[in-house]
């Protein structure tokens, strides 16, 4: 007789909030906890600029406002801990325009798609811990990370005036994780 897997736990939908039927966002002080996973420490960067170099190194642009919320993958070395990824996020009210994610793989992880997706999942609470509706993205060959967490291509003009204007071409669009959203209510 086989072994039989046990069951998921059920979703708490007391949870959910009664306009999306999404689960509540987490709080801000749960959503910002530092994280490991596989070796690699997540947090937020306390001076989003320390991550500036990566951004430039990998040729990603960089926000034109402060961001609003900046993370950064950090590896033990020899010479102890070095930032080795990083993404940031520009806010114009509840809408987010993420920068990056960027990876070092110069003696960087085993994996960087892999630190890649672990950098916007650490994002992703965050946004909703601070009440982002829409989080936008530029492509910059990611796809395959972008659609394992939600998010769809969109039209450009769905950016809003003050996130536009910013270098890249294409752009995708996460609503909490579900692709089951129209443009309509963006523009609602």
């Amino acid at each position: 007789m086989g072994r039989s897997r046990p069951r998921r736990p059920t979703p708490d939908l007391s949870a959910s909030t009664s306009e999306t039927g999404r689960p509540a966002a987490p709080s801000l002080a749960s959503a910002t906890l530092p994280r490991v996973w596989q070796g690699i420490g997540y947090r937020p960067l306390p001076d989003p600029g320390a991550a500036r170099a990566l951004f430039d190194f990998a040729a990603v642009p960089w926000p034109t406002t402060p961001p609003a919320l900046a993370w950064g993958a950090f590896a033990a070395g020899a010479r102890g801990e070095r930032l080795v990824g990083a993404v940031a996020g520009e806010a114009s009210g509840r809408d987010l325009l993420l920068h990056g994610p960027v990876v070092s793989t110069d003696d960087g992880p085993d994996d960087p798609l892999e630190v890649a997706g672990q950098l916007l999942a650490a994002a992703l609470d965050h946004a909703r811990a601070l009440g982002t509706t829409t989080v936008f993205a530029r492509p910059q060959g990611l796809d395959r990370v972008w659609v394992r967490f939600g998010f769809i291509p969109v039209p450009e003009v769905t950016l809003p005036a003050p996130l536009a204007g910013r270098a890249g071409v294409g752009l995708y669009a996460w609503r909490g994780g579900s692709a089951l959203w129209t443009l309509r209510e963006v523009a609602n």
